[in-house]
């Protein structure tokens, strides 16, 4: 059993009716957060299996919007935020306290954790990159880029690290070196965002082109391309057995494809464009967050939960 059936979806309260930015479940999937344009971001417990009420813990100290968060991938309550304020949190999701805090050189948009949690890697406005040591919690490292940078990654085995560019390239640089490894030419409009298959075979690249594409990471060749979306691709997920990938943009559904055959399995309409998708690492649970509006045109600022079963 992987989840509740897919007519079954768990709505959280709000965020006080201000859009939601990102959302990410911790390591162990039974917790997810939520980052908002109201300069907060909140825990919530899931139940993966029931529809019990959750609990919410509320992360304030930011002064600008919360963009994107990750939660460590080693530990299940510590999560770290960026936001508009040029600042980097790391919290305790137990007791919703900053546990650290840097203030870096401009408005950070873009941030993750290398797979075994020991440094960050944040993005901001200015197309600069920081690597954060997470023990001390200072920069070692800072690179400006002369082109549009967008979403970043790490591969699951922390050697290789991706940027996605303005330009429709992703460029691989090794690490920790951050030399330059391959330019591919992946996309005819810019890339925005990236997605690492948990098995380590594949990544995914979103682009303005509204394109999916797949890429085998050993071989660093597009394998297929996933053309369902019609706008530019905003976000994207694959499931935690690597089978699904989901992916979202300013469609009004969100496309969950089977990897392998590259079709469609299902679509979860949405009323708004869609801002972040992220599976569940443990179920077939799929968060996400977009621009909703209510019925009067104020922004609702939810997000919610689908399940489905495994084929």
């Amino acid at each position: 059993m992987a989840g509740p059936p897919p007519s079954e979806r768990i709505r959280p309260p709000s965020h006080d009716r201000t859009p939601v930015h990102s959302v990410a479940w911790n390591c162990t999937g039974t917790k997810l957060a939520s980052g908002s344009v109201d300069q907060t971001a909140r825990i919530w417990h899931i139940e993966p299996h029931g529809h019990g009420k959750v609990k919410e813990i509320e992360l304030k100290g930011h002064t600008d919007s919360v963009d994107q968060l990750c939660w460590d991938p080693k530990h299940a309550d510590l999560i770290a935020t960026a936001s508009g304020d040029k600042t980097v949190r790391l919290w305790d999701a137990r007791s919703g306290k900053c546990s650290q805090q840097v203030e870096l050189s401009g408005e950070n948009i873009n941030i993750t954790y290398k797979p075994d949690g020991t440094h960050i890697a944040v993005g901001n406005r200015d197309d600069e990159l920081t690597i954060l040591d997470v023990r001390k919690f200072k920069p070692i490292h800072k690179r400006k880029f002369s082109y549009e940078v967008n979403e970043i990654a790490w591969n699951t085995t922390g050697d290789m690290f991706f940027l996605t560019t303005g330009n429709g390239t992703v460029e691989v640089l090794a690490y920790p070196s951050l030399r330059a490894l391959h330019t591919l030419m992946a996309h005819t409009a810019g890339c925005y965002c990236i997605a690492i298959d948990p098995l380590g075979r594949y990544f995914s690249v979103g682009s303005a082109d509204s394109l999916v594409s797949l890429w085998d990471l050993s071989e660093m060749l597009c394998v297929r391309t996933f053309t369902k979306l019609e706008w530019p691709v905003r976000t994207m997920s694959f499931n935690y057995t690597g089978e699904y990938i989901a992916s979202a943009s300013e469609d009004l559904f969100i496309d969950i494809s089977n990897v392998q055959t590259g079709r469609t399995v299902h679509q979860i309409p949405c009323r708004a464009a869609m801002n972040s998708v992220e599976w569940n690492p443990k179920y077939n649970l799929l968060a996400y967050a977009g621009d909703d509006k209510n019925k009067y045109q104020a922004d609702e600022g939810v997000f919610r939960i689908f399940g489905f079963d495994s084929t």
